[in-house]
């Protein structure tokens, strides 16, 4: 019933118009950067690991921002997933090399976790008719589970899928000519990981699976970057990756991560900095939290 009575009242601030939403999320961004404690301290801790010779108030600085950026993009869920589809196309822009979408070839879009993620998860479907496959691990609370499946597949022809699916729906998906938004920029543990480096760590332990599904789906790779602006969202396509796959996994990962460092460098505070990012050591070597 809580979860319930939380969506409607997200249904609720949906109207308000954006800059007074906006307002409303910074505010709640540095309460909970005061109060979130265990948060505050992982995404302090990675911003050091990540950037050991940016200042550390410049560091804190972008720690109480992503926050702020956080709870803005959550309030702005409201109107992404309950708002018309004039008001929502009016807000989030697809931009960049669009011309990736035509046709039908096997196509991976490469999605990391900026907080804006889900505006972007909505720019493509509403820019293309192909059929769209994700992966997006199952809420525990029904309600709350609902809301974001419902969300996320509001527009076109979108298929969400559990982890526990497997891989062959997703290779069938693209082997057909669909597209796969692919989110593999968190730390899932050990199990399939290797460990290349990530901005000054070495050793993050990352899933090697844009490279693995590129090649079993015989699939092009571009990068979908969303960015928070004051009017809404900018989702930025990449042009298609030259020389990628190659029959090196691990080293195509660490390209994965250098490609995504150089989107994370144009905006340190909007990416997801709260993980913990690199929870999972190499082994013999202690926690960096």
């Amino acid at each position: 019933m809580t979860t319930r009575l939380a969506v409607a009242l997200m249904g609720l601030l949906a109207r308000l118009p954006l800059p007074l939403l906006r307002a409303l999320g910074r505010l709640l961004g540095r309460l909970l950067f005061v109060l979130a404690a265990p948060r505050r301290k992982v995404a302090l801790r990675n911003l050091e690991l990540c950037f050991p010779d940016v200042p550390e108030a410049q560091r804190r600085a972008w720690a109480r921002e992503s926050f702020e950026v956080f709870c803005q993009t959550f309030l702005d869920r409201g109107w992404l997933w309950a708002g018309s589809e004039a008001l929502v196309r009016s807000r989030v822009k697809l931009v960049g090399a669009v011309h990736e979408l035509d046709g039908d070839a096997p196509t991976i879009v490469f999605a990391p976790h900026f907080y804006s993620m889900d505006a972007g998860g909505l720019a493509l479907p509403l820019s293309t008719t192909r059929e769209f496959t994700s992966i997006f691990a199952t809420n525990p609370d029904p309600a709350l589970d609902a809301w974001f499946m419902g969300g996320r597949q509001r527009f076109g022809n979108v298929r969400m899928l559990n982890r526990a699916d497997g891989v062959k729906p997703i290779i069938a998906c693209l082997r057909k000519g669909g597209l796969l938004y692919l989110l593999p920029d968190m730390d899932y543990g050990k199990n399939d990981s290797v460990f290349v480096p990530f901005f000054a760590v070495p050793d993050a332990a990352t899933i090697p699976s844009l490279s693995r599904f590129a090649r079993l789906g015989r699939a092009k790779v571009v990068a979908l970057y969303s960015r928070m602006t004051p009017d809404g969202y900018v989702a930025e396509l990449t042009p298609a990756w030259q020389d990628f796959p190659t029959d090196d996994h691990v080293a195509d990962t660490a390209r994965m991560n250098r490609e995504l460092e150089v989107a994370i460098r144009t905006m340190p505070a909007q990416y997801y900095w709260v993980h913990k990012r690199f929870k999972t050591r190499p082994e013999g070597q202690a926690s960096v939290y």
